[in-house]
């Protein structure tokens, strides 16, 4: 019986017939095709492996048996674009940061892990100028603080409510934040934390006498500008003072002092302080004061006792004693005849610089001038001692922007 006439249930699979087929085309096309024929279901090329294409050579070497070449896939192109990044050293990329300014420098932290690292590397934050800060200014100290930080320029900012939470203490060495709006609690929590200052400014703010005593453990403070400052004691003044043995500068000027502040100011300097400015206490410095004053520092070289109405000429053969003065303030002390003055060449040797301002007319000026041709009368309106930048110093001045005759690397530009 034919196959087209047997039923479907006995007719015989597919898949054998085709094998029959396929078995009986390789044995006539011989085995050089295999399944590779035209003809070879899809189904045996997928059961068979794949088989490498034969190189058959002549050589000496082949001449046992074909020489199988194997395919293999393409090396990639190595790049030829130079350095990456990555290869590049810590310390290379350090320097390399060293040369950012402050808002470029904060934009590269956000790069990648490592950027951010190297980024917000002390080294990178030795001197920071945030002059002017105003929005953010607690976010921003809380961040630079405890980076290691040794010069921090910070006045005239503004400054909210600041809680540091650095267990160690900073490394603050230089520190300005004359004029500055903060409150007493948040100066508390930088000023407590830090151990090493030699330089600090703190003109016109409100203190307490936690601030102070925590000055009293930076035992190499150098210079302290307290100019125009209040809200602490007597006491707390006079033994930060005894603690600070190391004081060259001091200002002092126009605090909210009783008799018992200028009192605890004399009777505790150290013998090293060279500059001083005790003045804006009408009635509260005296003559005694004056003499204890010589006796404990007799190496002082610039010294402002301006507006003391309780000094007169008599205060004169006190102030002889300071051998070295070259810088003699005193405006506005009334008592003082201008006759008294015209001795002052004589009296003080190495004087060049004498400030009488509200004391001697201007008509009176030229006189006095011709009396005293070595010094140089009425040329410094402002007081210059321990404070980080001279005042009167007009915008975009050379060192306008120094503290301490030096200037910070990293600074703040206001937008």
């Amino acid at each position: 019986m034919s196959t087209d006439s047997m039923p479907l249930q006995e007719r015989p699979c597919l898949s054998s017939v085709l094998c029959q087929k396929t078995i009986k085309r390789r044995s006539r096309c011989g085995a050089g095709e295999g399944v590779e024929a035209e003809c070879t279901p899809t189904e045996l090329i997928q059961l068979c492996p794949p088989r490498h294409k034969r190189l058959c050579s002549r050589d000496k070497e082949n001449e046992c048996g074909a020489f199988v070449l194997a395919r293999r896939s393409r090396r990639r192109k190595e790049s030829s674009s130079g350095v990456s990044w990555d290869h590049l050293p810590d310390e290379l990329l350090l320097k390399l940061l060293l040369f950012l300014p402050l808002q470029e420098l904060l934009r590269m932290s956000t790069v990648c892990k490592r950027w951010r690292r190297l980024v917000f590397d002390e080294s990178l934050w030795h001197g920071v100028d945030l002059e002017g800060l105003t929005l953010g200014g607690a976010a921003a100290l809380q961040q630079v603080l405890p980076l290691g930080v040794r010069r921090l320029r910070c006045p005239r900012s503004f400054v909210e409510d600041l809680v540091l939470t650095a267990s160690s203490p900073l490394q603050m060495v230089q520190l300005d934040m004359s004029s500055s709006i903060i409150s007493t609690s948040a100066l508390e929590s930088i000023v407590c934390q830090c151990r090493k200052l030699e330089h600090l400014s703190l003109e016109g703010l409100r203190l307490s006498d936690a601030i102070i005593n925590s000055l009293a453990m930076n035992v190499n403070l150098r210079q302290l500008n307290l100019s125009g400052c209040s809200g602490f004691s007597a006491a707390a003044l006079a033994a930060m003072l005894t603690s600070c043995c190391r004081m060259e500068q001091l200002n002092v000027s126009w605090c909210e002092f009783t008799s018992d502040h200028v009192k605890g100011v004399v009777r505790n300097l150290g013998a090293g302080v060279t500059q001083l400015n005790l003045s804006g206490y009408r009635e509260s410095l005296s003559l005694d004061d004056v003499k204890e004053l010589v006796g404990r520092c007799p190496h002082i070289q610039t010294l402002d006792l301006s507006d003391s109405t309780l000094l007169m000429a008599d205060s004169f053969p006190v102030l002889a004693q300071l051998q070295r003065l070259t810088h003699l303030s005193l405006s506005r002390c009334y008592h003082i005849h201008l006759a008294a003055l015209t001795d002052l060449g004589k009296t003080f040797p190495l004087l060049v610089l004498l400030d009488v301002f509200g004391l001697v007319l201007d008509g009176h000026l030229p006189s006095l001038k011709k009396e005293l041709p070595r010094v140089s009368i009425n040329s410094r309106p402002f007081s210059s001692v321990a404070r980080p930048t001279p005042s009167g110093r007009p915008p975009g001045a050379p060192g306008e922007r120094t503290m301490w005759s030096s200037s910070c690397r990293l600074r703040f530009l206001p937008q």
